[in-house]
Formats: C-alpha cells, structure tokens, sequence
C-alpha cells in the first residue's frame, strides 16, 4: 500500500510540474515565441487581408484542418475536414476578407518544445488549435482543431 502511495504521490507531483512547465514556457526564448506567433498571424492574417501565398506558406502541404461536427447520416462522429489546397483556395476567393481596421485576433502560444508548439487562435468568428512543427528555422502548421463562435444576437 505503501509503495502505491509513493508512485501516486510521485506521479501526481510530476503532472503538476510538467502543468507547469507547459502554461509558462518559461525556457523558451524570445525569438522562438515570435517566430511561432509570425506563423499564426501568417495564417489568420493572410485569410483576412485575401492574401493566399501568406496562408500557404504557414500551412504544411499534408495539413490536418478539422472541425466537429458530430453524428451525421453518412459518418458517426464526423468531421468536417479541410486541405492546404481547400484553404488556400478559399483565401483567394476573399472568404474571410475583413478591412484591417475591424480586425480582432489573438494567438496565444500554449506549449514549445523544440520541434513542437501548442498553439491557440481566436478571432470574433472561430478558434483554432494548432499544433506547429518546426522545419529548420520555419514553423509551420500540421494539425488544426477549430470550432465556429456562436453567433450573436442582434
């Protein structure tokens, strides 16, 4: 009984320091943050100001864009699923083109290691969370988990 005690305590101590470790990203520098955050607003930028060579270069070709869209006739837990190509394309059609001056967009930068980042977007319409891999000097996005805002009232 002893024995599982000192694992449960160990374990738990464990969790609450990598907990910690995660939400400060306290031994990440500077220049590492920034660079994650440029691929952020790369991507939600590019979509805002219609811009797809912006969107393409955040993107990696084998992107993963998904949002839930639960139990549908043809898919149990389904998935609403998007391509670099599809995105891009949509970028160019100005589907999210906004004027700058309504722009409101955030992109918190959740976990580094150092070929990964935990990534959250927000803007007035949508979240999404990425998860960014690191190719030399670039981050780009691999995975994107998003979900639609509810609509306000008017």
């Amino acid at each position: 009984m002893r024995l599982i005690a000192l694992v449960a305590t160990t374990f738990a101590a464990t969790l609450t320091l990598n907990t910690t470790h995660a939400a400060n990203n306290t031994d990440v520098d500077s220049a590492t943050i920034a660079a994650i955050e440029a691929t952020c607003f790369d991507y939600i930028d590019g979509q805002l100001e219609a811009n797809p060579q912006r969107v393409a270069r955040s993107l990696h070709p084998d992107l993963a864009k998904r949002a839930a869209i639960g139990d549908t006739p043809d898919e149990r837990l389904g998935l609403r699923r998007m391509s670099k190509e599809e995105l891009v394309n949509l970028t160019k059609e100005g589907a999210l083109k906004t004027p700058k001056e309504q722009w409101n967009r955030s992109c918190k930068v959740l976990d580094v290691t150092d070929t990964a980042a935990s990534v959250r977007l927000e803007t007035p319409w949508f979240v999404d969370y990425f998860h960014m891999s690191r190719f030399g000097d670039r981050w780009i996005i691999v995975n994107a988990l998003w979900y639609s805002k509810p609509k306000k009232a008017k």
